[in-house]
Parts: structure tokens; sequence; C-alpha cells
């Protein structure tokens, strides 16, 4: 058997509002609540709704053969459920199939698996997977993290909370000669299994389906369907990666996309060698072949598929050591409004819009940044920073 796993992630951007150096200590809203919710609506309508219910066509037609798999920020449920809660219902509908997985993944899609000197990390998966079982009935078994950050140390640290299938790039320079179509395992635990990213395959998808000067364009379910049976002739899984808004946003719905993705599983399925599985199926289904080893943090953001993207200067790394040193405070307070704003303010697109990186038209695509330049991002995020911490050393002394 040949299998597919079809996984896409949600998560979205929460946006601050314009924070001036003379709005410190006397405003403290700091996100923009209407640009977010026009935003959302915008999604919802092109996006998540028309696709969430082209997969529950996919799953009855096919019934039961066809599977795909979702990992969903805490944030974005939080949005979601805030502005269009249809959205959720959808999800929940397409839970109740039975063809679904949901993933775990840190609540606030935050960059805390890079902070070793807190428990942030910890805490931020288990709140996310309660949450995951709350919304779909089901614990979560697999495991992504933010832009699937993932290096041997975090997979340490993502084993000790219970997780043994594990997502992440399939980078080249930590793939070398060997092939992202197998399953993989870490170098000091072979019962923690590693399902890696074709990044060619996915990226034909989420970045050039509709580049008009592609020399592959257009793009036919057809013609994909052949490009997976040859990257399957050597392997056991293709892992597709996707960001969900490739299907609608990136990919606006007069590209063809929703066709092209109604009718791909139809050139898959007409044969019975291949088949469409979760991740936690496929390392049920298929052994490791070998170790993949992770010395330095990987992502799937930009070229490098490092994670300069968001600690790349030093603006990024100032915002993120300030950030991280208010855990311990937080945690004492013990409150649950100054908790969820702290986890508001640690999603990674804080700081990948403080990145001062060369991004390729590709890439940029997909990350438009609502900030005229990296320090005006810097700027604005460390003056809702600083206030955010005179709140909390306010509370603490008044606390007592």
């Amino acid at each position: 058997m040949k299998a597919i796993c079809f996984y896409f992630e949600v998560h979205l951007s929460e946006q601050l509002r314009r924070y001036h150096f003379f709005d410190i200590g006397r405003q403290h809203d700091y996100f923009d609540y209407y640009l977010n919710r026009t935003e959302i609506e915008q999604l919802a309508k092109d996006c998540f709704l028309p696709a969430n219910a082209t997969l529950k066509r996919l799953i009855d037609r096919y019934k039961g053969k066809f599977k795909v798999t979702f990992s969903i920020s805490g944030s974005a449920i939080e949005l979601l459920e805030l502005h269009v809660p249809e959205v959720i219902h959808s999800f929940q509908e397409l839970a109740q199939t039975g063809c679904v997985e949901f993933l775990c993944e840190p609540y606030a899609h935050s960059l805390s698996s890079l902070s070793e000197n807190t428990t942030e990390f910890e805490r931020d998966v288990l709140r996310h997977a309660q949450r995951v079982e709350e919304l779909f009935g089901k614990a979560p078994k697999a495991f992504r993290n933010t832009s699937l950050i993932y290096s041997d140390s975090i997979g340490e640290r993502v084993a000790r909370l219970g997780f043994n299938t594990i997502l992440t790039e399939g980078a080249k320079h930590i793939l070398g000669w060997r092939n992202p179509n197998f399953v993989h395992h870490h170098p000091n635990n072979e019962e923690v299994k590693i399902l890696l990213k074709n990044a060619k395959l996915s990226d034909d998808i989420s970045l050039r389906f509709s580049d008009t000067q592609w020399d592959q364009y257009p793009l036919t379910a057809e013609k994909y369907a052949q490009w997976v049976r040859a990257s399957l002739k050597e392997g056991d899984v293709l892992n597709l990666f996707l960001r969900y808004q490739a299907i609608g946003r990136y990919n606006a719905p007069n590209s063809g996309i929703f066709d092209f993705l109604y009718y791909l599983p139809m050139y898959l399925l007409e044969d019975s060698e291949y088949a469409f599985l979760t991740p936690s199926e496929v390392t049920h289904t298929f052994s490791s072949q070998e170790p993949i080893y992770v010395p330095n943090p990987i992502s799937w953001t930009d070229e490098e598929r490092d994670i300069t993207s968001f600690l790349g200067n030093e603006l990024q790394e100032n915002a993120f050591e300030e950030l991280f040193s208010l855990s311990g405070k937080v945690e004492t307070l013990a409150d649950e409004a100054f908790r969820r704003t702290y986890s508001r303010l640690q999603s990674s697109n804080h700081f990948y819009y403080m990145s001062t990186k060369y991004i390729s038209a590709e890439q940029r695509l997909k990350n438009d940044s609502p900030y005229s330049s990296p320090y005006d991002a810097y700027i604005n995020y460390m003056n809702v920073l600083s206030d955010f911490t005179l709140e909390v050393d306010k509370a603490i002394e008044e606390k007592g």
C-alpha cells in the first residue's frame, strides 16, 4: 500500500492595533477587533466554509476511503468561535465522520518551543490538547509545532508530553540523501516517529497552482496524481502539508482550486494500491526506516527552512526575550484575563513581521505584513508589550 497524508494548518493572524508610545500606561486594548473580524469573515466565505463543504462531499462520496488532517491553533479556534461560529460547527461535522484527525500544537501558535528557560511550551501544548478534545470529541495523538518548527531537543520535549507522532519539514539540509516519503524516527527514541513534508509537491499546490508563469501551469488533478504516483515509486507515504488558506485565498476560487481538490482523490483511489491515511494511521501502518538528525531547529518557512524568519535579527531576539521573561510573572498571577492576553501576544506572526530577510514573491503571497517596515512592527509590538508588562507588575503588587 502507498499512503497519502493530506494535512492542513489553520491559523489566523490577529492584528495589533496601532499602539503609540503615549498610549503606554493609558490604553490597554491591544487588538484591532474590527479589522480582525472583517478578515476572518472574508476567510470563512472564501476558504473555510466552501473547503470544509468540499471535504465533507469527498468523505461522503468515498465512504471512509478519503481522509484528511487538521491542525487548528487555539488562537484560531477562539477567533472563529467569536466571529464565525458556523466554521467551528462545520469542523465538528467533519470530526463526526471519523475520517478526520485533529493534531495538537502550541495553543497560541507561538515560538514557546524555542524558549528553553520556561515551561510555557508544555503548558501551551497541554492547553491545546484539552481544547481539541472538548471541541472534537477525541484527544489528539499526533503533534505538529508552529510552522513545523522542530529539532531533536524539541522532539524530546514533545515525547515527554505523550506524543509519539510528530510532523515537520522535509528540509533538504537535514534530509541529505534520505527520502521524505518514509516514516523516520528520533535518533534517541525509535518510538517517536517523524513524518516529513514533501516540500515540492506541497508547494506545487500552495505556492504555484495559480502562477500563470509556471511551466507546469495549469495544474490539473490528473497531472498531479501522476506526480504523486511517481513520487511514491520509492517510498511509503507522501506527506502533503499546506496552509488551509491555499484553498480559496492564496489560490482564488476562480483558479479552479476547488475542482482540483474535489477530483484529485478520484485519480488516486481508482487504484487500490493508494490510500488516504491520517498521521496516526501512517505511523501504525508503516515501520520507521531510520533516524533523522535535526540538531538545529528547522521550519517550513522561506527557502532556508530554518527559524531565521522568526528569530533572525536583534529586533526579534529582543522582543522574544522580553516576552518570555514575563512567563513566571503571568503564571504567578493565575489570572485568566492576563493569561489570555499573554497567549495572544505570543503568536509567531508578530515576530515574522519584524523579519528583515529577503522574501521571495511566492512566500510573500502568504505573509503580507500590515506594517510599513520590520522596524514599525517592532516598535508597535514593544509598545504593547511595555504596557502589558506594567499591568502585570501592577497586578502582582496589588495582589501582595
